[in-house]
């Protein structure tokens, strides 16, 4: 499984911005998928995951604020990101679960300006 995200960029603070990840390869056998980050100095933290069977869920931080949706004909997930806050700012990594190997993709940064 590969997974190629993108959308990143800078925003100011109260913007959105809308992630994208699409997986290739063995698409038929990935289960949940996700969204994490890790900001500077810190640990990589779950942001959202949805599963197969469409569960969602967030990280406290950014309920409300945040939306993860799947398009399976398109092998994608996205992240809508609204109201994004400083502590947003983080690199912000695709992840995918098939056959209980975890993938990543390559992160993609967020950056929010104040």
């Amino acid at each position: 499984v590969q997974l190629q995200a993108s959308g990143g960029g800078l925003v100011q603070a109260g913007g959105s911005l809308r992630l994208s990840c699409a997986a290739s390869g063995s698409i038929f056998s990935i289960s949940d998928m996700g969204w994490y980050r890790q900001a500077p100095g810190k640990q990589r933290e779950l942001v959202a995951v949805i599963t197969s069977g469409r569960s969602t869920n967030y990280a406290n931080s950014v309920k409300g604020r945040f939306t993860i949706s799947r398009d399976y004909t398109k092998n994608t997930v996205y992240l809508q990101m609204n109201n994004l806050k400083p502590e947003d700012a983080a690199v912000y990594y695709c992840n995918a679960w098939a056959r209980a190997i975890n993938y990543w993709g390559k992160g993609t940064q967020v950056t929010v300006s104040s």
